[in-house]
């Protein structure tokens, strides 16, 4: 790995933690780990990290409460939520506030550190001196802003991933599988409904505020833009 990435991990269970950590130094990463969640917050304010792997149920401030903290200071790093509970309900509120993915314990190692590859793929270079424009959206890739009717439309980093897999392949139909594959690293189908999420998320910024529709979704075959 040419750049060593630094990771952030907040876990209490301290085998969990300990065990994520051995695999991901293997893998190149730079680990903090902390179990407390004022603590997680006051080093997150020091250092800069690239991904914060972040359980909801800490002691201190939870982990919801922290993934809000976190995207207001950095809309830029990459949050991963960990949970034992799998209630819908809290896969909506995390990914509300800002998180970027959701695994929910336990899990396999090899899909934790899928996701993560997946998300810090982000860093690197991609078209800088492009810009897409589909109507009246501009996704400009020198600085990761998107704007419609010259609104600035605040996405996380993986709304704009997925908005720019879709504007890229205008009026063509993206299927949930090459979602999984482009957008989130994954050969396989969860099981989850991430992408629907996604799908509802980005509408309602890009769509919901103004009377031209541009996210369209073909029953049984993908989504598109036109």
């Amino acid at each position: 790995m040419e750049k060593k990435y630094r990771i952030l991990l907040v876990e209490d269970e301290v085998k969990l933690a300990q065990i994520i950590k051995d695999e991901l130094s293997r893998a190149g990463y730079r680990i903090d780990i902390v179990s407390d969640g004022n603590e997680a917050s006051r080093l997150f304010g020091q250092q800069e990290y690239a991904l914060v792997i972040l359980d909801i149920n800490i002691p201190g401030k939870s982990g919801l409460v922290l993934c809000r903290e976190f995207r207001e200071m950095n809309q830029k790093v990459a949050i991963i939520m960990l949970t034992a509970v799998g209630e819908i309900q809290d896969k909506i509120e995390a990914f509300d506030i800002g998180a970027d993915d959701y695994l929910v314990k336990p899990f396999h190692f090899d899909e934790l550190f899928a996701r993560v590859k997946a998300l810090l793929k982000r860093s690197e270079p991609v078209d800088e001196s492009n810009r897409i424009v589909v109507e009246d959206l501009v996704i400009d890739f020198r600085n990761k802003s998107v704007e419609r009717a010259g609104n600035n439309i605040n996405l996380t980093a993986k709304e704009f991933t997925l908005l720019v897999l879709l504007a890229r392949n205008k009026e063509r139909v993206i299927s949930k599988q090459e979602i999984l594959e482009k957008v989130w690293d994954l050969s396989f189908d969860t099981g989850t409904n991430t992408i629907e999420v996604y799908i509802s998320f980005l509408r309602n910024k890009i769509d919901k505020p103004y009377e031209r529709k541009l996210i369209y979704t073909k029953p049984g075959f993908g989504y598109y833009i036109k």
